[in-house]
């Protein structure tokens, strides 16, 4: 099954011992603390209610690592699960549940050691086993960020219980950056709840239904409620190994909604205390006059892509991708749709490291727009083939960029078909070529952090048929460079043969590279200390959301609302 249906499907049924910063840092943390009952007869004291932080996104997570991968879910497994390594905001990493690695001379066989004082969240201590098992469990499913590891990982053994060596089929230079995605389940607890039959075979459904609504983890935080098509509500895990903020909240609750009033209406009662990205400027700027609430724009490895089908009539045309490409005005969306907002250069992100710094931006250019569109084989007959575009309905801003497209067209002949469609029905069009629209807007953020990720999720065959690619370039060429690129171990020719794949996607015109995306939201700043409000971003999709660093003043949001 493609990542596009398994993210369909779960919403619907709803990336040498190193030390890390202050905030990485891995010592365990101080034991629950212990209390004293004294016996009062005539009095009883209730108990204080927990501290909530409150995050919306597009959608609820899928909590199983083998499945997810989208925003919601990857940052729901920085919180319900560990990893072998962790990333840090220059795009290294630091150790996590691995406290050293080493890998052979010619790059193919990984050896990690593990720490021995992990328990997952049913007291289980972790071993090299669940490891094991967590990623031959995501291969064989194949789905989330499965591809990460598919094409490379030959076999995965634990020679003991603090050993884990992975032997690769080939070399893969940004490797140990990918780590991260490798989320670490308990092995025993998920096998009790195989339901058979199913189709693994002898492990029947591999637990996915189980997972829908449970976990499996060892995180700081773990599932107490789950409303599939509501929210996510986690709690504090007081087990957990690492490092968390004293005053970290006790419970964490992910809504699963972007509808622009009920968002303002729920962040100017206390219900809401970090909003999603995807609210629309105007609601974002009257959020931001509400008594404590900041506006925040942080940056991303993540980018804006107008995904043109190469393989349907008529953006198949190189020289009609070439006119629609120069006839777009992206000075109105970075100017005034997307006020704040930084210009596209190619089809990497300006801040992924290994983005081609001499990639072009493009600017309206109508004369060339008409050069371009009258070599087109459709010049003639424009009218018989109008552009069908697809926005996601639950990014309002999205339509206006839709709009501002089919009135820029015009100028060049080209009529817009404009659709506003649900984020769900346009992950299930794009699995198959034949109900894939012409252009598909959407954001894609990168798995590790790396240009090579984006290159491989963006444009490699195999990403063809799922919510990241509705360009179907199916490009022989391009598949073997970028193959080539993140086969190389040298970071610094790795880097290089980086820049040759964008200068050939560029010379394609397979997207209109719109802008790299910023997360925009609004928060409750005089309660919420945010890291990632604060510069310590992450450029690996799910990382901003690592709850037990962010720190939450329960008092302050009591005293400010009158509570």
């Amino acid at each position: 099954m493609k990542r596009s249906t398994q993210i369909a499907i779960a919403a619907v049924i709803i990336i040498v011992l190193v030390a890390g910063a202050a905030w990485y840092a891995l010592t365990p943390p101080p034991g629950p603390p212990t209390t004293t009952t004294t016996e009062v007869p005539t009095t009883t004291t209730a108990p204080m209610a927990p501290s909530v932080l409150t995050i919306s996104f597009a959608n609820v997570p899928n909590t199983d690592p083998a499945a997810g991968s989208d925003e919601a879910s990857s940052s729901g497994f920085v919180n319900l699960y560990d990893t072998l390594v962790y990333p840090t905001p220059s795009g290294d990493v630091v150790p996590s549940v691995a406290t050293s690695w080493s890998v052979s001379p010619d790059g193919l066989t990984w050896t990690f050691k593990l720490r021995s004082d992990v328990k997952f969240h049913d007291g289980t201590p972790l071993t090299a086993n669940d490891v094991v098992f967590s990623l031959n469990r995501m291969l064989t499913i194949g789905q989330g960020y499965s591809y990460l590891f598919t094409p490379y990982v030959d076999q995965v053994s634990a020679p003991d219980d603090q050993t884990v060596v992975m032997k690769l089929k080939t070399t893969f230079g940004p490797f140990l950056g990918s780590v991260v995605r490798i989320y670490i389940l308990n092995n025993k607890l998920v096998t009790s709840h195989f339901k058979t039959p199913g189709p693994y075979g002898d492990n029947g459904d591999y637990g996915t239904e189980w997972l829908l609504t449970h976990d499996a983890g060892s995180g700081p935080y773990m599932i107490k409620e789950m409303k599939l098509e509501a929210y996510m509500l986690m709690e504090k895990f007081t087990g957990y190994w690492g490092d968390v903020r004293k005053d970290a909240p006790d419970q964490v609750k992910f809504i699963g909604t972007t509808e622009p009033a009920t968002i303002k209406t729920m962040l100017s009662n206390g219900q809401l205390d970090i909003t999603d990205q995807w609210q629309p400027t105007e609601n974002l700027e009257a959020m931001a006059k509400l008594n404590g609430v900041t506006r925040t724009d942080i940056p991303t490895a993540g980018e804006f892509y107008l995904m043109m089908n190469t393989k349907k009539a008529p953006t198949d045309d190189i020289y009609f991708r070439a006119a629609v490409t120069y006839a777009f005005d992206y000075d109105t969306v970075v100017k005034s749709i997307i006020p704040g907002a930084t210009e596209s250069a190619g089809p990497v992100p300006t801040a992924l490291p290994g983005h081609d710094p001499n990639a072009p931006k493009y600017h309206r250019d109508l004369a060339k727009a008409m050069e371009f569109i009258k070599q087109s084989k459709y010049y003639g007959k424009l009218d018989q083939y109008p552009i069908v575009y697809h926005w996601i309905s639950e990014v309002p801003d999205e339509e206006k960029v839709a709009l501002l497209f089919a009135d820029n067209m015009k100028d060049i002949g080209v009529k817009v078909q404009v659709v506003k469609v649900p984020w769900l029905t346009v992950v299930d069009e794009m699995g198959k070529l034949q109900t894939a629209p012409n252009i598909v807007t959407i954001f894609v953020s990168a798995s590790y952090a790396e240009a090579g990720s984006m290159l491989q999720q963006r444009y490699h065959s195999k990403s063809a048929g799922t919510w990241e690619q509705n360009e179907w370039l199916q490009d022989s060429t391009i598949d073997a460079m970028i193959d080539d690129a993140v086969a190389t171990l040298d970071k610094n020719e790795r880097f290089a043969k980086y820049i040759k794949v964008q200068e050939a996607l560029v010379a394609m015109y397979p997207s209109i590279f719109t802008y790299d995306q910023v997360e925009r939201r609004a928060y409750y700043a005089v309660y919420v200390d945010w890291y990632a409000a604060k510069g310590q971003w992450s450029p690996v999709l799910g990382y901003n959301f690592d709850c037990r660093n962010i720190g939450f003043d329960a008092a302050g949001k009591a005293a400010l609302f009158g509570g």
